[in-house]
């Protein structure tokens, strides 16, 4: 089985967050050496929680420190932007990293609606372009011409070469499926999002309805887990509360950096906060290297995948990264030297 990595850049109480994006880089490095398949970065905006705001800045620091593992967004909020921008952006990166570059697309905001106004105050909120933005992205970004009678035809997105990035539909919802279906291209379900609602729906939408496409002839699902793993599972637990924390803190609306595992303890939760932490933690992937290996490759088997994205939050990058280092020895990952 592959394993990747999504890496949201978390902010950490008594760090900066300059800090976080310096854990990013660092753990992108550990992460090639150790033999994952790719190194996804995602898109936040005006979040105290998420510091990375714009993975292609980021994705160009990585792509340019590491030597073997693929480089992606997760994702690119497309309707904020112009497929042309996007499409010069990455194909800036592909250079920097020819045939390692992925393109993750969602639709979502990544932020409030007044952040998304500031990022797009030309957006039209009513009018759905995603999937015209996406046709007309995906030939820019394959050097291909626009259709006759297209406004933009004349424009070549720059600069061009002989290997293109790799596009990715993501979502949470039956929309995204039904979309990288129509279209021919892989799709990543947001399984740490959505507390894993809907996935089966999700993926018998693209399977079922997939379209061969000439650069993936079959269809190429996978989805994005959230785990965590640790030398002992009280000690997973224990680091777990971090993400308990602010989850039931962002579910109120309440915004911040991730506390240390003791003040997370410590905090005095209302009966529905911990009913809430209760029912999260039943299906949480948690635990020694084994046990949370188990999980994954149980939770795979029934949906019959076999590449898994996991996402991981600790208060210290440390324990991030051995979490990490624990995950690719139980799945004998190709490691170098």
């Amino acid at each position: 089985m592959k394993l990747s990595v999504l890496d949201q850049s978390p902010a950490a109480k008594g760090s900066t967050p300059a800090d976080a994006i310096t854990a990013s880089l660092a753990l992108a490095r550990a992460c090639d050496r150790l033999g994952y398949e790719r190194y996804w970065l995602s898109e936040h905006h005006n979040s105290s929680s998420i510091v990375g705001s714009a993975p292609e800045v980021l994705m160009a620091a990585v792509a340019a420190t590491t030597r073997r593992i693929r480089v992606g967004s997760a994702g690119i909020m497309l309707p904020h932007y112009a497929a042309l921008k996007v499409a010069e952006q990455f194909r800036v990166l592909e250079a920097i990293a020819p045939g390692r570059i992925d393109l993750g697309l969602g639709r979502a905001p990544g932020s409030d609606r007044l952040t998304a106004r500031a990022l797009n105050p030309h957006a039209s909120p009513s009018a759905d372009d995603f999937p015209r933005q996406i046709a007309d992205l995906q030939r820019w970004l394959d050097g291909e011409r626009l259709p006759e009678g297209h406004p933009y035809r004349a424009i070549t997105a720059q600069p061009q070469g002989p290997t293109s990035p790799e596009m990715w539909i993501l979502g949470s919802s039956g929309y995204g499926a039904q979309l990288a279906a129509h279209l021919g291209l892989p799709y990543a379900f947001a399984y740490f999002f959505s507390d894993g609602l809907g996935v089966e729906q999700a993926l018998d939408l693209y399977r079922q309805n997939y379209r061969p496409s000439e650069r993936f002839p079959s269809a190429r699902p996978t989805i994005c887990v959230w785990a965590l793993a640790a030398d002992s599972t009280a000690e997973a637990e224990r680091q777990l509360m971090t993400r308990e924390h602010w989850r039931v803190r962002f579910e109120q609306g309440l915004l911040g950096p991730l506390v240390a595992p003791d003040e997370a303890a410590a905090y005095a939760f209302s009966p529905a906060e911990q009913a809430r932490i209760d029912q999260l933690r039943v299906n949480a992937l948690v635990g020694t290297g084994p046990e949370v290996a188990a999980q994954i490759r149980a939770l795979a088997a029934s949906l019959g995948l076999d590449h898994i994205v996991v996402n991981t939050w600790a208060h210290d990058p440390q324990v991030r990264l051995h979490s990490y280092r624990l995950l690719a020895r139980e799945f004998h990952l190709q490691q170098e030297a």
